[in-house]
């Protein structure tokens, strides 16, 4: 158990039970693996309070509060490609305090954000958009019968890479200019070009096309 970890109520219950049926105060912490100044100090409130709770206000203080949590959430989700060091030089100017690295990204844990891979999407303009939303809008009473007769078709380029595609190697650091650590890359590495289909029947089969179109 870490430093400075609390001790469940169980365990407390545990502790205060093995010393009112006189078990030393020597032999408690050995068998619930606990260190014998938490016995000690455990024992010693249940003498002066007859209770085993926590009294309040123990324990260190977190630097920000539930108000400041929900300010640097807030700026977090507006702002979601900062940097964490970024957040932290805007919440040392926002709060007026004196915060590290570390203290930023745990308050961002607290918030149930988390640092994400982002998705890749085309990115579409006004006109884009309006023709897909016109396209959609003059096919909406199409019959599923008729969708059916449709025939979906696209094309897709592969680079065949040269070499080996690992871009870590195990190797001393004296190895690093190493012929067999490297990773060979070229300017303009080979493509190929395929075509395929599908509709409601199944999938079609998948075409190379020998150029750089496949009109």
């Amino acid at each position: 158990m870490g430093r400075g970890s609390p001790i469940s109520p169980m365990l407390r219950q545990k502790i205060v039970e093995q010393y009112q049926k006189g078990v030393s105060q020597r032999k408690i912490p050995k068998s619930l693996k606990l260190s014998p100044s938490t016995v000690h100090n455990i024992i010693h409130r249940f003498r002066e309070s007859g209770t085993i709770s926590v009294r309040k206000g123990q324990g260190r203080k977190t630097i920000l509060d539930a108000r400041d949590l929900r300010a640097l959430r807030r700026h977090r989700i507006t702002n979601r490609n900062a940097t964490i060091m970024e957040i932290t030089i805007w919440a040392q100017e926002y709060f007026q305090k004196t915060l590290s690295v570390n203290t930023i990204h745990r308050a961002i844990c607290r918030c149930q954000l988390k640092v994400y891979r982002s998705k890749k999407k085309p990115y579409l303009n006004v006109i884009q958009k309006r023709r897909r939303f016109l396209w959609a809008k003059a096919h909406l009473k199409w019959t599923v019968a008729k969708w059916k007769t449709v025939l979906r078709s696209d094309k897709s380029k592969f680079e065949v890479p040269f070499g080996k595609l690992g871009r870590h190697v195990i190797r001393t650091k004296e190895d690093k200019d190493n012929p067999s650590c490297y990773q060979c890359s070229v300017q303009k590495p080979a493509s190929l070009m395929v075509w395929g289909c599908m509709s409601a029947c199944g999938m079609g089969g998948l075409h190379i096309w020998k150029g750089t179109n496949a009109e």
